[in-house]
């Protein structure tokens, strides 16, 4: 299928790719001085010196993270292909670039692609790809270039003065450049009963939500007539009795592909001139139907359906760089006719962000390439491009599966798959138990994991971690009422005692567990 990027409300899991099959990830080290008449200079080099690929004998001391006093080459703030692709160059071009991935108003790290199910149209995948693959490989690859990665919110920005300053949830940091690739993010139809059943019936991701048990085999509905909610209408099929699209003009506005999809699909029923007044819902308060109206004869009718998904549009996520760079009147940034700048020397726009008309994975990606050379030849231009020297590469061991590792369960292990697990602990454990519901085609899902796992590891011997699809154990997620994924269970002693739905930022999980461990 034609798909174009998707954002939902924004990665690592492991899978046999090729990019970077064997290689390691490249260590870099900050090239911060050269011997000249018994003195020590710090270096800039020419450009001409970058042209020929010249590279300055590197300090014998690992680079500095970025919470050190220096100044970064360059600063992405923001993931999917716009922000991963502009890592790879300009992590291929030595600029070392700090990476910030997460993005809460955007979504989670990976951009909209974590979110979709086939890619059908990026080049290299004649079989198609799914995102979260997709932006596994490209993340993966910036990784192996030298990247750094976090996977952090940035929470302010500050390009009035230079260098510029990016402050994050964990730390603050100074930089010559700035490459701002935050995407779009899904819009909401604002309906009286809207906040009340958001995840409780109401969905903004077709591909997270699609395959809780709160939805398999019942009647759903997908509000919106483009590329978005047609895919979402027909991956919901393969979990729904029936599904509904409900189109507020006369027409799709879907490429023609998907409209022939959606016509030729006998599980799809659509709705034209209809819009979405509210939610309607039975005595025992769950979701029962959609109050919908006529556009054209105002008439108002309910439509039995038990959950309602949203694919209706995306406003960009450039609230960080407001009253800094020219926005246009929707608040996409403004850049300059064939580049990537905006109107603040040194600072770039990659992605969605800055493109309301293309949306693309594809043309994503390439505004990330763009902007990276754009930022290289900015700073040497001016003078203060500041070089990483990257040591050979080194073969590193391959991970062992779960093929590898004995199958017994023991209760002296922290981690731990499946409902087996996690009825034993139940009954047997006396750590705080944490649960991950995951599904397989969930890109937070992959978000989350690594996320978790860091936490898990800090709280080794005061912790259990389960972790369970609920594809492989839908009747463990239903007794657990569990309406979407990613969502993560706290019990201890045989209790219940919090239920955390999405990807949250890894210093609430930590401050959790630390009160109840």
């Amino acid at each position: 299928m034609v798909l174009k990027q998707r954002n939902k409300p924004m990665a690592a899991a492991t899978i046999g790719l090729g990019l970077g099959l064997g290689l390691g990830l490249i260590p870099t080290r900050r090239v911060t001085s050269i011997s000249f008449n018994s003195n020590s200079l710090r270096t800039r080099p020419s450009p001409s010196l970058v042209n020929l690929n010249f590279r300055v004998r590197a300090s014998s001391i690992d680079s500095p993270s970025s919470s050190g006093d220096g100044v970064e080459n360059l600063v992405i703030v923001g993931s999917g292909p716009a922000g991963y692709t502009a890592a790879i160059y300009a992590a291929r071009a030595n600029l070392k670039p700090v990476v910030f991935e997460g993005y809460q108003v955007g979504g989670v790290p990976g951009g909209q692609l974590m979110t979709t199910t086939e890619v059908e149209n990026f080049p290299g995948f004649p079989d198609g790809i799914t995102g979260p693959d997709l932006m596994d490989r490209m993340r993966r690859q910036a990784e192996r270039w030298g990247a750094e990665l976090y996977q952090e919110d940035v929470e302010a920005i500050d390009v009035k003065s230079s260098p510029f300053t990016v402050q994050s949830t964990d730390r603050k940091v100074k930089c010559h450049s700035i490459i701002y690739a935050t995407g779009a993010t899904a819009k909401r139809l604002r309906l009286p009963r809207e906040d009340e059943f958001w995840s409780r019936g109401i969905s903004a991701c077709a591909i997270c939500d699609g395959a809780s048990p709160l939805f398999k085999g019942q009647v759903l509905a997908v509000v919106g007539g483009g590329d978005t909610a047609t895919e979402e209408a027909l991956y919901l099929t393969k979990y729904a009795r029936h599904v509904h699209l409900l189109v507020r003009r006369d027409g799709l506005r879907a490429s023609r592909a998907m409209q022939d999809r959606v016509y030729n699909n006998p599980n799809v029923t659509v709705h034209f001139n209809t819009e979405v007044v509210d939610i309607v819902s039975n005595t025992k308060g769950q979701m029962s139907g959609i109050l919908i109206r006529k556009v054209d004869t105002q008439e108002e009718s309910v439509l039995d359906a038990k959950g309602l998904f949203y694919g209706i549009g995306h406003s960009p996520n450039s609230q960080l760089l407001e009253g800094q760079v020219e926005l246009d009147n929707t608040g996409y940034i403004l850049v300059e006719d064939g580049t990537s700048k905006t109107s603040v020397e040194g600072v770039f726009a990659a992605g969605d962000v800055q493109d309301h008309e293309w949306r693309q994975a594809i043309t994503a990606a390439g505004s990330g390439c763009t902007a990276a050379l754009q930022v290289e030849r900015y700073l040497v231009s001016n003078n203060l491009l500041i070089e990483f020297h990257q040591p050979k590469t080194e073969e590193v061991k391959k991970e062992p599966t779960d093929r590898d590792v004995h199958e017994g369960f023991d209760l002296s292990l922290t981690k731990h798959k499946g409902q087996y697990a996690l009825r034993k602990l139940y009954h047997e454990s006396p750590r705080l138990i944490c649960v991950l519901y995951t599904a397989p085609t969930c890109g937070p899902c992959r978000t989350l994991k690594p996320i978790l796992n860091k936490v898990i590891d800090e709280y080794d011997q005061n912790v259990h971690y389960i972790e369970i699809d609920i594809e492989e154990d839908p009747e463990v997620a239903e007794a657990a009422g569990i309406m979407g994924t990613p969502c993560v269970q706290f019990f201890k002693n045989k209790e219940m005692i919090r239920t955390v739905s999405g990807v949250k930022m890894k210093r609430e999980y930590k401050e959790f567990i630390e009160a109840n461990k």
